[in-house]
């Protein structure tokens, strides 16, 4: 029966034959319509297999009040049997699918089995079949519904195809029914055999937006009472059917064809908001009627308001794009729609309430093109929202897009006993402000503000991130170098310096609390344990400052192209210059009557005084980590902050100039910078070309280089303090000889101010630089004990006796036997004669200062005892070795500092593994014993010593370590697996590190029976050692493993050309 109907069908919607030359195509289209339907008519009274379809043909012909048989127009007749054909397979395959469905399942003894097919509904429709039914929907669309819509409903047929114009042509308005009651039919027929789910999909595919046009019209289009095409039920069964469509129908679809609906470019409201993002392939599209564009956009602004409209505008603009130019600006303009509050909304605090979480969400899409114009679109609404909406964009965009990190300052215990932060949560939080505040790139005060109340917690999340594996790294380091970039000077340096500890925290991770490591490489906000340890407690918090310092330098190292590590650091040298010229003040309040106050005042006198210390000790450890981290062009990039800093410097040294009485009150330190300083002066001074605006910045070094002229008690300071005040003051044009050669380098060198007689020389016309006129002054310090004494007193050191250098190295003095312990190991290593003779002497003078408790001291005997070592390993090694198992074997030994006298051998013992070379197989096997013996010992430490050593040592062994292979593998396994300690298991995992990296690709052979038990150690640790470095260094030897192994099992090809000789 299904067949038999398209059958019927195709006969109406066969193709035109052969038409004779002399008519046109108007003509020859309405002849063939007219032959078509006569022809149907024929067959389905004549052809025998066709009667059924005629009767249910006549049963729905009798079933419709709207056909008409008295109408002279031959395309309506030829619409109204195809609408008769349509309804009719409809009502059958409705029919069809109702008795499949209910059909009984079939019996137990024909089961089917899982290779055999279901089967198929009778709704399902061949491709021929499909290719049928459209043909006859465009019929019917073509010429029963697009030609009676008004001028400007919907994409005219003329500009649709060449056949569309002669459709408009051919149409007959003027005859029987009316045209308002064939779009009716025409329209309702439709949407009856949509109600099909199968034949839904053909109808709404290709004539979704003429069904939405028609639909328009017969609802809302205004008539005066007269002239009502239709009733008004029949407008508001229009509009229920338009209201409906429109809610089944996916909703991009629907956005698309609202936009087109809405048409050219004379739009107003809301709806021209809409308008403007269909991009330029709308300008051809004819200008809609006023009540259509208000109709569409008060459609679209619901379909915006609505769950999930945002996504569904979007994705109705931008699907199908390839991501071009044009795509940005489609994104732009969806945007700007968003923001724009559309005027049927009933507030705008209501429409942004629903729109900005659907923002939001646009951020979290995963597929890469998509999530890239979503993107996008979201970041341009937030920053467009930011300027326009900056009240309703803090409330309801960015207030919940950074709740997560106000969490993080506002947990507290009660609320939060366990977890505070989930770790999605937290991520999904960054990742959103990387992309609003980063890839945005839009800096504003509303989004500077925002993120200043959250940068404390962004910062403590990076410097967490820096001693762990955390994908959140560079997004946190992204957003905080965007905000210092973008943030204005003042509150940039604010904000340095509360980071840096110089201010109160505020806004920082609840006390409570701490971050930890998540479980998929993100972070998460944890209760934090109550520590019973005081001095743990100090520990943490003392290192945890140090640390947050280091990052916070390496954060400003990342700065390119920007003064604010120069305008910090300038910032932190005038407060230190502040804090000198108050250091007199104190002086007095210290001598303030203690008697005469009362037990209050004291406590506040004394609390206020050690709160001050604590500031400036904070201060002074800033400015030295950042003198120690950040390179001079970092801190000093241009000549005005260079001034800044001569300027902060002079006036340091002004302050208690009044108070000297006379040269030798002076720091020689303090002088010697100075003296430094104002040759940097001299420096800026010396270039080729000086503009006014140079001369005007250094003006500003006037007023102290005065000071120090007239008031400084170093008289070569005075005199060169004044030719600079001079030179500046007159703009270069009064420049004295001594400022080409400057006396600076003889003060620094000569505290009491007398000149020497040897001075550096100059060329006369071009300066030398501030670093070529003080090379001595730092190889020359001054005189101090009797270091000063063996070493600048003497320029000669070899020309002293052997036996003098025996005995300083006895010196209680530290610099002197510091001194004599590095000249006895230049003269071991010189293979002096006496040295040579001499080297027991010498052996017992390193192995006593070992035990030295300066740093100084003892650092010198280890060197001393590696070079002794290089040079005469044999006896030299029994004695380490044996001190290494046993302790320090000299009777002068002191025995309660034994174990710290084992690690410093142990440390010698490294550098003697190091220095071996080619001799490691040969010297090393006595040392690996002794190793894995340490290994065993009851300290921790000498047991991560000995394990450090082992990896030193093995990883220069080569095939010689073949034999030691099994007993190595099994004390590392042993260790890795049942050690209580963490700094020793992180030893042991390391060695297997240095293992593999020492062989490389002889680790094959070498480790060949043990290499299985290794990796499955070092899987064990990545999987359950609660250590996350120990972790860290298996991770990093697993993959050392797989480069090795990658190299065995796929060998580089190598082209190689090779002669063999033939016999």
């Amino acid at each position: 029966m299904t067949s038999d109907i398209f059958s019927a069908i195709h006969f109406l919607t066969r193709p035109l034959g052969e038409a004779p030359a002399q008519t046109s195509q108007q003509e020859a289209l309405h002849a063939a319509l007219g032959a078509n339907r006569a022809l149907l008519l024929k067959q389905l009274q004549s052809d025998s297999s066709l009667q059924q379809v005629g009767r249910f043909r006549e049963e729905v012909k009798a079933a419709a009040d709207w056909f008409c048989s008295e109408t002279q127009d031959i395309t309506w007749s030829f619409v109204q049997e195809c609408l008769l054909l349509l309804l009719t397979l409809t009502r059958h395959m409705t029919d069809e699918l109702k008795r499949f469905q209910e059909a009984q399942p079939p019996s137990s003894g024909r089961l089917r089995t899982p290779e055999m097919a279901p089967p198929l509904p009778p709704d399902i429709l061949s491709v021929s079949q499909q290719k049928t039914l459209s043909a006859a929907l465009q019929f019917v669309v073509s010429l029963g519904l697009c030609p009676y819509l008004a001028t400007g409903v919907g994409i005219p047929l003329g500009r649709r195809s060449a056949f569309g114009a002669v459709v408009e042509k051919l149409i007959q308005r003027e005859a029987s029914p009316p045209a308002g009651r064939r779009l009716l039919t025409t329209t309702r027929v439709l949407l009856q055999v949509s109600e099909l789910a199968t034949l839904a999909t053909l109808v709404f595919t290709r004539h979704l937006g003429d069904v939405m046009a028609a639909l328009c019209q017969l609802g809302y289009e205004p008539h005066h009472e007269d002239n009502r095409p239709l009733s008004t039920d029949e407008c508001r069964s229009c509009k229920e059917a338009l209201r409906n469509l429109l809610g089944k129908v996916y909703q991009p679809i629907v956005i698309k064809e609202l936009l087109i609906l809405q048409g050219g470019p004379k739009q107003s409201g809301p709806a021209g908001s809409s308008i403007g993002s269909s991009g330029s392939s709308r300008a051809a599209l004819g200008s809609a009627p006023a009540w259509l564009r208000r109709l569409c956009g008060q459609l679209l602004s619901k379909r915006l308001m609505q769950p999930n409209g945002v996504q569904a505008v979007v994705r109705a603009i931008l699907e199908g794009g390839a991501g071009g130019d044009s795509d940005w600006r489609k994104c732009d303009a969806v945007a700007r729609i968003l923001v724009a509050c559309p005027q049927q909304s009933a507030s705008a605090d209501e429409y942004f309430r629903l729109v900005c979480p659907q923002i939001l969400d646009l951020l979290h899409f995963r597929d890469k093109l998509t999530a890239q114009q979503f993107q996008r679109v979201a970041t341009r609404a937030a920053l467009s929202m930011v300027q326009e909406r900056p009240s309703f964009a803090q409330q309801y965009l960015l207030g919940p897009l950074l709740a997560p990190l106000h969490r993080c300052i506002a947990a507290s215990v009660e609320e939060h006993p366990q977890v505070a932060v989930e770790e999605s949560e937290l991520t999904r939080c960054l990742e959103d402000v990387y992309k609003v505040w980063v890839v945005g790139n839009g800096p504003s005060a509303t989004l500077l503000t925002a993120l200043e109340e959250v940068i404390a917690v962004i910062f403590t999340l990076f410097c967490f991130t820096k001693q762990n594996v955390s994908h959140l790294r560079s997004p946190c380091q992204e957003i905080l170098l965007w905000f210092l970039n973008n943030s204005e000077t003042s509150a940039a340096l604010s904000s340095l310096r509360q980071l840096s500890g110089l201010r109160e925290r505020k806004n920082d991770v609840a006390v409570e609390f701490y971050f930890t490591a998540g479980s998929y490489g993100g972070v998460r906000l944890e209760c934090r344990q109550t520590c019973s340890d005081e001095d743990e407690e100090l520990y943490e918090k003392l290192s945890g400052e140090q640390w947050r310092l280091e990052c916070l330098m390496q954060l400003l190292a990342q700065l390119k192209d920007s003064d604010l590590p120069g305008d910090f650091f300038l910032d932190l040298l005038q407060e230190l210059t502040s804090w000198a010229a108050a250091a007199d003040e104190e002086i007095d309040e210290k001598k303030v009557d203690v008697a005469a106050m009362t037990l209050l005042e004291v406590e506040q006198q004394l609390l206020g005084g050690s709160e001050r210390q604590a500031e400036k000790l904070a201060l002074l450890q800033v400015l030295a980590v950042m003198v120690e981290c950040l390179q001079h062009d970092k801190l000093l990039r241009r000549t005005s902050q260079v001034v800044d800093f001569m300027v902060s410097l002079l006036q340091r040294a002004c302050v208690g100039l009044d108070v000297a009485s006379g040269p030798s009150v002076g720091n020689p330190v303090e002088s010697q910078t100075l003296s430094m300083g104002m040759g940097l002066v001299a420096t800026l001074l010396s270039a080729p070309q000086l503009s006014s605006e140079d001369y005007s910045c250094m003006s500003r070094l006037l007023p102290p280089l005065e000071a120090l002229s007239q008031q400084h008690p170093d008289v070569v300071i005075q005199e060169l303090a004044s030719n600079l005040r001079a030179v500046i003051a007159t703009h270069g044009a009064y420049r004295p000889e001594k400022l080409e050669d400057p006396p600076a380098a003889r003060s620094s060198r000569n505290p009491e101010g007398t000149p020497k007689k040897n001075k550096m020389k100059s060329d006369g016309k071009k300066p030398a630089s501030t670093y070529s006129r003080f090379p001595q002054s730092s190889q020359h310090p001054s005189p101090a004990g009797r270091v000063g004494t063996s070493s600048s007193d003497d320029p000669h050191p070899n020309n002293k006796p052997f036996s003098d250098w025996l005995l300083e190295a006895c010196d209680p003095e530290v610099p002197t036997r510091a001194f004599a312990l590095r000249v006895l190991t230049q003269r071991v290593q010189r293979r002096d004669p006496e040295a040579v003779q001499a080297q027991e002497k010498v052996l017992t003078l390193f192995l006593e200062n070992l035990e030295h408790e300066d740093a100084f001291v003892y650092l010198s005997a280890i060197q001393g005892l590696a070079v002794l070592t290089d040079f005469y390993p044999g006896r030299i090694l029994e004695r380490l070795l044996k001190d290494f198992q046993h302790g320090p074997s000299l009777p002068s030994s002191n025995k309660g500092r034994s174990l710290e006298t084992r690690l410093k051998v142990g440390e010698v013992l490294m550098r003697a593994s190091r220095a071996m070379g080619e001799l490691t197989p040969h010297l090393g096997r006595p040392l690996v014993s002794v190793f894995l013996q340490g290994t065993r010992d009851p300290d921790q430490s000498v047991r991560a010593s000995s394990l450090s050593n082992l990896g030193e040592l093995c990883q220069r062994l080569d095939y010689s370590l073949g034999p030691l292979a099994q007993e190595l593998s099994s004390c590392l396994t042993a260790l890795i697996k049942t050690e209580k300690e963490a700094e020793v298991r992180r030893a042991a995992v390391h060695v297997i590190a240095q293992l593999l990296r020492g062989l490389s690709d002889k680790t094959t052979q070498v480790l060949r029976d043990v290499l299985l038990d290794l990796y499955r150690a070092l899987k064990w640790v990545v999987r359950s050692d609660p250590d996350e470095v120990a972790v860290l260094h298996a991770q990093l030897a697993l993959e050392e493993l797989d480069d090795v192994m990658r190299r065995f099992i796929f060998p580089e090809q190598k082209l190689e050309k090779k002669i063999v000789v033939l016999p």
